[in-house]
């Protein structure tokens, strides 16, 4: 595990602190199965915000866009 997916790990716990204990093992496993797709979505997200699109909208916009490879990490 390199540097990189170490800090969209500790992001991902961090920006679940919030959600059952269930849901956040189902983010993390998914997360250390695939975490260039997070990392990749990350980059995205913020690249929208960047240009003024909000943080909401831009997740939504970037997770439809990912939508199938996130259902394919969650079903396993």
């Amino acid at each position: 595990m390199g540097i990189r997916d170490f800090f969209v790990k500790q992001a991902v716990k961090y920006g679940a602190k919030d959600l059952p204990k269930d849901q956040k093992d189902k983010l993390m496993s998914a997360v250390e199965k695939n975490p260039e797709l997070f990392n990749k979505i990350s980059k995205e997200i913020e690249e929208l915000k960047k240009q003024g699109k909000p943080e909401m909208y831009a997740s939504l916009d970037v997770m439809k866009k990912y939508q199938k490879e996130l259902q394919e990490l969650f079903k396993k």
